[in-house]
């Protein structure tokens, strides 16, 4: 590596790392095999029938919104808005976290949907994201060399 090359700021690569996760995790939630029952999959609510690696209930909502995460987190990834990308979706995750500790899985609340699988996935990419934010230091609009 010459000294002209620069690498982004860790704040931004971890953002776009996570952002692409939410990406790939989106399309997977369409993939036969890859997410069972996609045969009975629903628009939203508790009776889609789906479910991502044979464990985590999925619905196209589900899925679309994974998709939007992720392509939000990439173009925040881009700017100084990285690490509020990483703390702000961290914090949303913590809420979704809480909402499905609370939330009757078997009712029309459910409309996202979530089981208990997803619940602690959330808490984990919550205080994931919300760590990485804070622990990667620096202006992420400056670069590393």
């Amino acid at each position: 590596m010459n000294a002209t090359t620069r690498l982004p700021h860790p704040v931004r690569g971890a953002a776009v790392g996570v952002a692409v996760v939410f990406l790939v995790v989106g399309v997977l939630g369409f993939v036969p095999g890859i997410t069972a029952h996609l045969d009975r999959i629903t628009f939203a609510g508790p009776e889609s029938g789906a479910h991502l690696i044979g464990v985590f209930h999925v619905s196209v909502l589900h899925n679309l919104v994974h998709l939007l995460f992720g392509a939000v987190g990439l173009v925040m990834a881009r700017t100084a808005a990285a690490r509020a990308f990483l703390v702000g979706g961290g914090a949303v995750y913590l809420l979704l976290w809480l909402y499905g500790l609370i939330v009757d899985k078997a009712s029309a609340a459910n409309f996202v949907p979530v089981n208990d699988a997803d619940d602690w996935l959330h808490l984990g990419l919550g205080l994931g994201m919300i760590g990485l934010g804070l622990a990667l230091k620096g202006n992420p609009n400056a670069r590393s060399a």
